[in-house]
């Protein structure tokens, strides 16, 4: 759900449709995970041309599963926040101050290794930490956690955050 949408009357017409609200939000979730992989395999693909060494094809296919869950996490993520906002202009500020503090704690930018221990803590609760090991992990065989732990983590906030953003896009009104 967009707020653009909601702003210009194209989520009315949507709920109206004969279907369930619960298959509107799936779908569009999936819609927008399918272009942040596509969105994704590019710049994968960029950096195999610039010299990117995978260490396997089985890593190639689990970092692929990684970049999946990746975006549908942040896909139905942002939907669920948009649920919240009428206003186009505040849902960018708001959703930025969320995700890039996430992005930042997630170690994209830095190793978990050596970190202090309250630091350790505090990434524990980031699902994106879990998202970005697996990520990285099955792309240069170097996991902080293992692949299945990973799996099983991010799974399980994917799950959720579908699940709470269907339950809260039933709940708004067109």
């Amino acid at each position: 759900m967009d707020i653009v949408d909601k702003q210009f009357g194209f989520l009315k017409e949507t709920l109206v449709a004969p279907i369930s609200r619960t298959s509107i939000i799936f779908g569009r979730t999936l819609g927008g995970a399918t272009v942040a992989v596509v969105q994704g395999l590019l710049v994968f693909f960029i950096t195999l041309l610039l010299g990117f060494k995978i260490v396997s094809i089985s890593g190639l296919f689990l970092g692929l599963l990684f970049m999946i869950l990746i975006a549908l996490f942040f896909t139905a993520f942002g939907t669920s926040l948009a649920t919240f906002f009428n206003d186009m202009h505040a849902f960018p500020i708001i959703i930025n101050m969320v995700v890039m503090p996430m992005f930042f704690l997630s170690g994209a930018l830095f190793p978990l290794d050596g970190l202090p221990s309250y630091f350790s803590k505090l990434l524990a609760f980031n699902p994106l930490t879990y998202g970005v090991d697996g990520l990285r992990g099955s792309l240069i065989g170097v996991f902080h956690h293992s692949a299945s732990f990973d799996i099983f983590v991010f799974g399980v906030a994917v799950v959720f955050i579908l699940f709470l953003g269907s339950k809260l896009f039933n709940k708004i009104e067109g």
